[in-house]
Formats: structure tokens, sequence, C-alpha cells
């Protein structure tokens, strides 16, 4: 596996790959990887012909300072599990490698809705980050495309709209979410629990499952999302938001009438042991 720190230096080594024709498909991460992000590589394997992945830990997406201090570094552990998989090339830039010119921008992006709800509303900020990092790295490796997990739903979202800001060919691929035996979905995050509440941990789950087995059955479309709420508050969660919501033109929609054949995804976001844990299933319909 190649590694890059400097972006030109991978630059030219990915300008020798598409003289090659060569497709390139690209994998951005945050480190402390599991086997969630090794499902990413391995689709990209299978649709392109050279993956990269980049591991960098951007601060400009973490509305909370304490949070980004608390994020794990294991960087080592990360580059044997690239190479199980037979990664071709990891980027590892450092932040003034990344931002030279400063984390503070003026920068803005229109995401619409999408920077208002869910994540949006909870972490003010961070979809901005999202966007300027994913804007940068792509700048950079250029590939063909790009894998993400379904679990980071909203993110994708994003993702696709700046696509379309950005007039970029890039085509974004999203992957299923890869979960534990147990169902809890895995993340990064899920390491920093204790013992206790990881055993607690994937009653988010099963909350989502019971919404989408009770979906359309007679209920009101939204008294799922109250209940599964209520439920989880009464195990020991602090539950943000459970949201069922409708997908129109890569947008998420709150529902305030029945939603016929659109596709329509219930997500989650519940703090557990002061650890801030997402997820999210389609309901109906396809992304």
């Amino acid at each position: 596996m190649y590694q890059f720190k400097r972006s030109t230096d991978l630059k030219k080594h990915l300008d020798l790959v598409r003289k090659s024709n060569k497709s390139i498909g690209f994998v951005p991460t945050m480190g402390a990887l599991h086997n969630g992000h090794l499902s990413l590589i391995q689709a990209a394997k299978e649709k392109t012909d050279v993956v990269v992945c980049s591991i960098f830990v951007n601060p400009t997406q973490f509305n909370d300072p304490k949070d980004f201090e608390k994020y794990p570094i294991t960087v080592e552990d990360d580059i044997k599990k690239l190479n199980s998989v037979s990664t071709d090339i990891l980027f590892l830039p450092s932040v003034e490698e990344m931002y030279p010119e400063g984390l503070e921008s003026d920068l803005h992006y229109d995401f619409g809705n999408l920077e208002t709800i869910l994540e949006g509303k909870f972490r003010p900020g961070h979809f901005q980050g999202v966007g300027r990092i994913v804007h940068k790295l792509l700048d950079i490796v250029q590939p063909n495309q790009l894998f993400m997990g379904q679990k980071d739903l909203q993110q994708c979202l994003i993702v696709r709209r700046l696509l379309a800001i950005t007039h970029s060919p890039v085509k974004l691929v999203v992957c299923p979410t890869e979960r534990e035996k147990d169902g809890l979905a895995m993340s990064s995050r899920n390491a920093r629990l204790s013992p206790a509440a990881r055993k607690k941990a994937p009653a988010i789950y099963q909350a989502l499952l019971e919404i989408k087995n009770n979906f359309g059955k007679g209920l009101h479309f939204l008294e799922g999302a109250h209940e599964a709420f209520d439920a989880l508050k009464k195990q020991g969660f602090e539950p943000e938001y459970v949201d069922i919501l409708q997908l129109d033109d890569d947008m998420l929609h709150p529902l305030d009438q029945p939603p016929g054949n659109a596709t329509v995804v219930v997500a989650l976001a519940a703090w557990l042991d002061g650890v801030r844990l997402i997820d999210n299933l389609i309901l109906q319909g396809n992304l």
C-alpha cells in the first residue's frame, strides 16, 4: 500500500494511474477503522481499479471541541486493517496540509433544509465543515466513484448536494450499513461505550426495527417514532430525535401526511454513557 502525506505527491501518483486508464475509487474516513469502513474499501475494489482511502480527523466538522479531542486516533492499527483488505493507497494528511489557509472560512454551501433538521439542528456548522473537507479531498483525489455508508445517511445527502453544487462528475455510491451481530450499527464511537452501555446500545436498532415492522399497519404514521423516543428515555438513553421523513430529490422533509409511494426513512440520534450514537432505516422505497 502506497502512503502519502502531501497532496502534491498523491496527485502525481494518481495522474499516472489515470494515464493507465484505470478508474479510481475513494473512501474518505476519520480513522478508528472498523469492518464498516473495510466493507466500503471492498465495495470500491469491486467497482474500480485503484482504491484510495483517506484518514483525516477534520476539525471543522466538530461543533463541540471536546468531541474532537475525544475522537480516537489509531493510525497504526488502521494501517494494518487497510493492508488486510489490500487497499492500494492511503492519504494521511495533517491539518496544515488540508487547511493551509487556516480553519476559518467565509465559504458557504447551500445545503437547503438538510442543515436545519436532524444532525443539522443538533450540530450547527457540522455540515459546512463536512462540505469543506469533502470538496478539498475530491479536488485532490479526483476519483471516479466515492463510497460512503448509509449509517451517515444525512451526510450522504449532503455530499450528493455538494457534487451537484460543484458540478462534479464523481459518482456517489451509498453502501448498506454494516452492523454488529446484535444489530448495533458499526461506528468508531462504539469503542468509547462502557461494557454496560455496549450491552444496552442495540436497543437503538431494535427501536428502529419496531418502527419499520409497524409502519403502515394502521397506526398513525408518526406514532411509532414518538413511542420509540419515550421507550429509549425509559431505558436510560437521552434521545435527541427519532424522526420519520420523506426523501425527495435528495432532500429530507418531515412528514405531515401519509407518504404514498415516496421513499421514507426513520433516523435516530441518542446519547448513551456520554457517547452520541446515530442510526437509520429505510421504511419504504429506495435511496
